[in-house]
């Protein structure tokens, strides 16, 4: 048993053996296997570690070789803009010297103009010629309503702009028909207003004329073109649609006409005190006829009395019973010309919703008051001979009624009459001067008024009624009539005009009460200036072209030099 027990634990403790060696074995094995699998891993990441070597070294060649490139690249590129702008400030040294170049140039141009401007209108003065100028209004709102009786393909084909100031002194008009190629006509004239052009800069055109007022000459300021194109705005200003009185707010939308009343009085004040003294008259020509606008019933009210024109003994145009107001200021200028304006005739048409019917000429005359020795004079003086033409007035007023009597049958000027106007407006110090100067004045005042002499010169401002195409304008009746009477007198002008140029022996200035009333401004005692007016728009286009084509006409009209009051007239004593 023992024996059985000892060989049992001998084979068991070589089992247990045997078990640790197959357990040392495996261990070996996996021993052995792990290094390998190590020694691989490591193996290959030495060569990976080798390949990523040699890419670095093949990126930093890349990246040497891309630096040099790009230091190169901006290398050059800071030499090019080192060249630059070297080259730029070469062409901002050039540019500088063009621009004083430029200036220079522009102002050896201005010099230029202003001196060809200066012997152009001293040509104008030798030749007596007409200055026109050309005002081109704006497109207004009423150019699309205007002519809505044409069809509506036609009022698409008319709604272009035709009419455009090319510079200042040309007019560019695209004229055009139906099937055929626009053809481009331009009118030469002393100015050219564009659209855009203010009342100032209009005006400042027309101021060096007034000052030939105190000179010693006549002048004559007319507005001419087609109903709606301008006129009155050009002339008065924005004016009031209740009573159709001219807008004295805005100074800067003020026109020709208070704008000069107050750039004369302002020359008047220049002078000595006393030595000027202004009138004013205001009339219509309406169908022909002349109306006072100023002239005053007994009761003071101002209505419209028909007057006649006449031609003196000297062949010049007189208006006997004329009202002549004087004025001391442009606020008393202003308030009579309003006044007068309320009376104007208008009529709406399809072209213009206040178009004037009549021809309205306002006449400023400046009376110099002078002495034979020194061509000055005392207030004492002055005041007698205010005296003197306060009677004449009185005289005028006391035949009045036997002129309205006569003169006042035809239907027209019961019209007229019966227009209501307010009276309302205080009576003036020399209005109670007017009916006190009845009186006889002592034969030494009357001495002394004759000892004075006197120059008169007159500024003349025309607003003319607007031609008018009857097809467009719509009217019919009494309006149809005054159309034709405004066509009418505006034909005889161009007629008269006409006349003139040709240097014919007789100028018709009879065939119509405007022409007659305008005999001495049309025909050469004053410097007169026509301001045409058109208007841009297709639809006006035959309009525009009959007005441009009358200032054309009316600049190669020469009347010889305008003659200058250098010597004072003696004043009559009656």
């Amino acid at each position: 048993m023992e024996i059985y027990y000892q060989g049992l634990a001998g084979r068991s403790t070589n089992e247990v053996l045997q078990l640790y060696s197959a357990h040392g074995q495996q261990q070996k094995l996996q021993r052995s296997s792990v290094v390998t699998q190590l020694h691989g891993a490591i193996k290959r990441l030495k060569q990976d570690l080798k390949s990523l070597h040699s890419f670095a070294l093949e990126l930093s060649k890349d990246f040497q070789h891309q630096s040099k490139t790009y230091l190169y690249q901006v290398l050059t590129a800071v030499q090019e803009i080192q060249l630059q702008n070297e080259a730029m400030q070469m062409f901002q040294i050039k540019a500088f010297d063009l621009e004083q170049c430029l200036q220079e140039v522009t102002e050896r141009y201005e010099k230029e103009k202003q001196k060809r401007r200066a012997l152009h209108n001293s040509l104008v003065e030798l030749r007596g010629n007409i200055r026109v100028h050309c005002r081109i209004r704006p497109l207004l709102p009423f150019d699309t309503a205007a002519g809505h009786l044409m069809s509506q393909d036609r009022q698409r084909n008319f709604s272009e702009k035709v009419a455009y100031a090319a510079d200042d002194e040309t007019v560019l008009v695209k004229c055009s028909r139906p099937g055929h190629s626009s053809i481009n006509k331009t009118f030469q004239f002393e100015r050219v207003y564009s659209a855009s052009e203010s009342q100032d800069t209009v005006f400042a055109d027309v101021a060096p004329l007034l000052t030939s007022l105190l000179d010693g000459y006549n002048v004559c300021i007319m507005a001419y073109g087609q109903t709606g194109s301008g006129k009155t705005y050009t002339m008065l200003g924005p004016q009031l649609e209740e009573n159709f009185a001219f807008s004295t707010e805005d100074e800067s939308e003020l026109g020709i006409i208070p704008r000069a009343t107050q750039e004369v009085f302002r020359l008047i004040s220049e002078k000595p005190p006393g030595s000027y003294w202004v009138e004013v008259s205001v009339v219509e020509v309406y169908n022909n006829e002349i109306f006072d606008l100023l002239a005053k019933d007994s009761c003071g009210k101002v209505f419209g009395v028909k007057r006649d024109v006449v031609t003196t003994r000297e062949g010049k145009s007189d208006v006997p019973l004329l009202t002549h107001e004087t004025v001391e200021n442009a606020s008393e200028f202003l308030h009579l010309v309003n006044k007068g304006l309320q009376l104007r005739v208008r009529h709406p048409t399809l072209v213009h919703a206040h178009s004037s019917r009549s021809h309205l000429v306002v006449t400023l005359t400046i009376t110099t008051i002078v002495s034979g020795d020194n061509f000055a004079e005392s207030e004492s003086q002055m005041l007698l001979l205010r005296k003197r033409k306060d009677m004449k007035q009185s005289s005028a007023a006391t035949e009045l009624p036997g002129v309205v009597g006569t003169s006042w049958e035809d239907e027209q000027t019961s019209q007229r009459l019966n227009k209501e106007v307010s009276c309302t407006y205080p009576q003036k110090v020399r209005d109670s001067k007017s009916t006190s100067s009845s009186r006889a004045s002592s034969p030494a005042q009357l001495e002394a008024t004759e000892k004075l002499k006197q120059v008169k010169t007159r500024l003349q401002l025309v607003d003319l009624a607007g031609s008018e195409c009857v097809g467009m304008s719509g009217v019919t009746g009494a309006a149809l009539r005054e159309t034709s009477f405004i066509n009418r007198s505006l034909s005889a002008l161009a007629d008269v005009l006409g006349a003139i140029a040709e240097q014919r022996s007789h100028v018709p200035y009879r065939n119509s009460k405007l022409t007659h009333l305008l005999q001495d401004s049309v025909g050469g005692d004053a410097k007169l200036l026509v301001m045409l007016c058109i208007s841009p728009d297709q639809k006006y286009l035959t309009e525009s072209m009959q007005s441009l084509g009358f200032g054309t006409r009316a600049r190669q009209v020469q009347r010889g030099q305008v003659k200058k009051k250098n010597f004072p007239v003696q004043s009559k004593a009656k």
